[in-house]
């Protein structure tokens, strides 16, 4: 479980004091606050891990214009900006996890990344435990790093060899805060869901971003829809937390059934509520010891085997109700193969 927060974007500014961004950063300016070292002190003291994004590029730097004008042959940018603000990040708050981006213009030898991953994985305080994402160069991604993004968005289809992470956003269309976003471009509790559960049974970490106002602040609308997500994995957390791939990761017959597996035990989640109340699994093989529960249920539910292959499972009554149903339940499949 991480949180990963934007230290600096393709803009430049730095929510850190960097002393190669003077009166650019929000120690100088704004906040006077250093967001970076804040934030990494509350998430420790919650136990979670602390990624920080940082982009490669600045849109607007003179000195990246002229690497750039100088196809690349040149590298005064990333000897005065970039990897001293890379290795004072590193130093200063310790990553668990570093995001880079901002990449794709040039190749990995003019951003030096080689260089800083050595020292990185080598010599840093946190060679041990750091993780890295693969936009490091252009042609990079999805070929090299600890865990590949691929592309924002990014959905495999299948299960990939290598570890993976699905980066989404609340907001359809933008990655940062827009005042006039519509209801309609946020999204919503089901697709949060099915996104993350599509992800996590291919084996792949789930990044959701909230772009917040100027003033540092998480809208309504967003924390909202956060928090239903939160709620729900009160209830199916055992489900995706610390879990890996099954041997099926999706039923062939739908794409609303998806698996995932701790050891020996299995669990089947569904994105729809079958209508007759019976869940029909193809894939898992039960034997006369299965046991099957109802994740946020108490008691068994019972189970017979399906003509063919595979199992019906009785679930619970479901009252009729004028609210839609939340989306999405998690049946715990013990004794199967």
């Amino acid at each position: 479980r991480y949180v990963v927060l934007t230290t600096k974007h393709h803009e430049g500014f730095t929510n850190w004091g960097s002393p190669v961004s003077w009166n650019w950063n929000s120690v100088d300016t704004g906040p006077h606050r250093d967001l970076v070292g804040e934030l990494g002190e509350a998430l420790r003291e919650s136990n979670l891990r602390y990624g920080l994004y940082h982009s490669l590029m600045e849109w607007f730097n003179p000195l990246y214009l002229a690497d750039k004008q100088n196809d690349f042959k040149t590298q005064s940018f990333v000897l005065k900006k970039t990897m001293p603000e890379l290795y004072d990040l590193v130093l200063k708050y310790k990553p668990d996890l570093i995001w880079s981006d901002g990449d794709w213009e040039a190749p990995d030898s003019y951003w030096n990344s080689t260089s800083f991953l050595a020292w990185l994985y080598n010599d840093s305080p946190v060679k041990d435990t750091v993780v890295v994402n693969d936009r490091w160069g252009r042609g990079c991604s999805c070929h090299h790093g600890g865990f590949y993004n691929c592309a924002d968005k990014y959905r495999p289809g299948t299960l990939p060899a290598h570890k993976w992470e699905m980066c989404s956003s609340l907001d359809r269309l933008s990655w940062g805060y827009r005042s006039n976003i519509s209801l309609a471009e946020v999204m919503d509790e089901m697709s949060m869901i099915e996104e993350l559960v599509q992800t996590v049974s291919l084996g792949g970490n789930y990044l959701l971003n909230v772009g917040p106002t100027k003033e540092g602040v998480i809208v309504p609308i967003f924390q909202e829809r956060l928090l239903a997500l939160g709620r729900w994995l009160d209830t199916n957390g055992e489900a995706i937390y610390e879990s890996q791939p099954w041997r099926v990761q999706m039923e062939n017959t739908t794409d609303t059934v998806w698996y995932t597996s701790k050891g020996p035990v299995v669990f089947a989640i569904f994105l729809l509520w079958p209508r007759d109340s019976v869940l029909h699994l193809s894939s898992p093989i039960p034997s006369p010891g299965t046991r099957v529960t109802l994740l946020g249920f108490c008691g068994t539910l019972e189970w017979q085997n399906q003509p063919g292959k595979g199992m019906l499972i009785t679930l619970p009554y479901m009252l009729p109700s004028p609210l839609p149903p939340q989306s999405g339940w998690a049946v715990k499949l013990e004794g199967v193969k």
